[in-house]
């Protein structure tokens, strides 16, 4: 049996996607965590205190440490020695639930500021 060589018959005919290889890949750190490698973490939030904001019980949270945080900011803050989800209100120098049933914390001395809430991530079906 010998071997036969075929042509397809076309020529000067490119992919629609050869555009497409000059674009950087995809990348789902870069677009999330973007350049704040070290400074970033995630969290999975619990509850239902933060549902006036959008975030829901199991939703992960992208926190970034070296934002500064800034009046009415999502942060993640320690709260007798629990981490919390809240609004950040600079004026009454307070903790805000976004569900009414949930009263507002006072800042003190022990609270501290963990990081800004940048992103939140919803997963629609349960992992």
């Amino acid at each position: 049996m010998s071997l036969v060589s075929a042509s397809a018959g076309i020529s000067q005919f490119e992919s629609p996607a050869a555009e497409y290889k000059a674009l950087k890949p995809l990348s789902l750190d870069d677009l999330i965590v973007g350049e704040r490698k070290s400074s970033t973490y995630f969290v999975r939030a619990q509850g239902d205190s933060m549902t006036g904001v959008g975030i829901y019980d199991g939703d992960l949270l992208v926190i970034d440490r070296a934002c500064p945080p800034r009046h009415g900011d999502v942060v993640v803050a320690t709260h007798d020695g629990l981490f919390v989800v809240k609004l950040l209100d600079l004026n009454n120098k307070c903790l805000i639930s976004a569900n009414e049933d949930y009263p507002p914390v006072e800042v003190n001395s022990a609270s501290l500021i963990e990081g800004v809430v940048v992103q939140s991530i919803r997963c629609h079906r349960p992992l």
